[in-house]
């Protein structure tokens, strides 16, 4: 894998395309509702979706999204678009991270507190039955699924001493495991891996570097750095052909093929869709729209949000078609009179 850097230079956001950004014919919905439609009596958050935009998962304190949700707590929700239904996926633990939804909408990760410790489970969506998923420590977090979810990688960390963690690979239809890399300190590690479950991309929190790892011959290439020589992990586009990250104010997309770094300036990138052409990002300027959605191909923008909004991963489905975000703007859609944070789906075609 080669690690080369060449910048290239973007435009910005305000001028990306004559007349500069648009979000001209795009369509705003809301997702964090019950099957009926009624808005959800608590903030959600956390929105991930599927390849092809089908199904978003996202966490939500509302009790009144499913009937057997009676208790205030955070839990996790799948909403499928095509049959307009509101699944709740976990029962038991609130959830204390965001969800990950597998690229063809069958699983969801979720991890939670258990008993003081953190675990991974894996859902079922059709049987909402759910699983947990084992590391070789007692606190596992973190995780980032295959295409079909038979791959998850997740942080594996040792709270007592020697402090240390690992980032662990699982295959649990096998069972088994594999260590992409371990670290002799607790500072921020975490892992996001390719929908074929070849490549784990992953951050080392105290050398500041990212790197890659090759499932195929266990061996990892990097550092991949800005020329602040600081780097932070965003995700690996579900392709495996591009590697997003942020250094200094800026964020870099790297192609894998070629190792070139296409410079996206002024920005703070939280996402980039499975083929690794879109790109969604914050812009730092906060007088203007708060997501933005580029086209890294044709250096146009669109614009997701006017309203403050946020977005984590795995937020666009294939080809920019559908962003997930969250917003506690009551003005987005008609009749937002919840007066909470709600999940939103802006599709482009």
């Amino acid at each position: 894998m080669v690690c080369a850097v060449t910048t290239v230079l973007l435009p910005g956001a305000a001028s990306a395309e004559p007349g500069g950004a648009s979000d001209s014919g795009a369509g705003v919905e809301r997702i964090s509702v019950a099957t009926d439609g009624t808005q959800g009596d608590g903030d959600s958050t956390g929105a991930t979706i599927t390849t092809d935009g089908r199904r978003i998962a996202f966490s939500s304190l509302a009790k009144n999204l499913t009937p057997a949700n009676p208790v205030a707590w955070r839990r996790v929700f799948v909403r499928d678009q095509r049959t307009s239904q509101t699944m709740l996926m976990s029962t038991f633990t609130p959830p204390i991270d965001r969800p990950v939804i597998s690229g063809d909408g069958q699983y969801v990760a979720l991890w939670g507190e258990v008993q003081r410790y953190t675990k991974t489970f894996l859902a079922q969506v059709s049987s909402q039955s759910t699983i947990g998923i084992n590391c070789s420590s007692l606190a596992c977090s973190h995780p980032s699924l295959s295409a079909d979810a038979r791959y998850i990688v997740q942080v594996a960390a040792f709270n007592q001493p020697p402090y240390h963690q690992r980032i662990e690979i699982q295959d649990w239809q096998a069972n088994t495991t594999q260590t992409v890399a371990e670290f002799g300190h607790t500072a921020s590690a975490r892992p996001s891996i390719s929908g074929d479950g070849r490549f784990v991309a992953y951050q080392d929190g105290q050398a500041q570097d990212v790197f890659v790892w090759d499932r195929t011959d266990d061996t990892s290439a990097g550092p991949i750095e800005g020329p602040s020589k600081a780097a932070t992990l965003v995700q690996i586009s579900k392709d495996g052909s591009k590697i997003v990250y942020l250094s200094g104010s800026d964020t870099y997309v790297q192609d894998e093929s070629s190792g070139a770094d296409q410079l996206v300036a002024n920005v703070r990138g939280v996402a980039i869709d499975p083929t690794g052409r879109y790109l969604l990002y914050a812009p730092n300027d906060t007088s203007g729209p708060s997501l933005m959605l580029r086209d890294l191909a044709a250096g146009t923008d669109e614009i997701v949000s006017n309203q403050p909004a946020s977005a984590g991963t795995d937020a666009v489905s294939a080809n920019g078609r559908d962003v997930v975000f969250s917003s506690a703007a009551d003005d987005i859609v008609p009749g937002d009179t919840n007066g909470k944070s709600d999940i939103f789906v802006r599709s482009f075609y």
